[in-house]
């Protein structure tokens, strides 16, 4: 599946301020609702967290993708925010995050969540590629990075 496919317009966010990584967990849990309005805010956020406890999904370089699954989800859904602001987040290299990609998918699921995650792993770890979302300021200029970036890695 194809990130295009998963990600909208409206869960593409440019520069909010969170302050730390608990608030950044519930207000991506807020933002997910819109993509998937079977689910509450506490079910997405309790998600989130419970992955999170099981090690951090702070990937190094500034970069998070927290994930989650969830019983009641028929397809992925995801949604993406880059800070103005970096927050601590735990990450492997112990740099705080200032772009997350969020992904809830179905609970049984394995075999696509793990490649959903392989490409978006592969997104970020194109310099070009960040350094290019680092300097976007608004919501339409990450969305169409998210999306020619996509392009890019499927026509190579």
């Amino acid at each position: 599946m194809n990130i295009s496919e998963l990600i909208n317009p409206e869960c593409v966010l440019c520069c909010p301020e969170v302050g730390s990584k608990k608030r950044l967990l519930e207000y991506i849990s807020e933002l997910l609702t819109k993509m998937a309005p079977q689910l509450s805010h506490s079910e997405i956020f309790e998600s989130l967290i419970n992955r999170e406890k099981l090690g951090s999904t702070g990937l190094g370089k500034g970069v998070a993708i927290p994930h989650g699954r969830m019983a009641a989800l028929d397809r992925p859904v995801c949604a993406f925010i880059k800070l103005d602001t970096p927050i601590d987040f735990d990450a492997t290299d112990e740099q705080p995050v200032d772009m997350v990609f969020a992904l809830l998918v179905p609970e049984d699921s394995t075999e696509e969540h793990l490649q959903i995650l392989s490409t978006i792993a592969e997104f970020f770890s194109d310099e070009g590629f960040c350094a290019s979302m680092r300097q976007c300021a608004s919501d339409e200029c990450v969305y169409q990075l998210l999306n020619h970036q996509e392009a890019q890695q499927i026509s190579a």
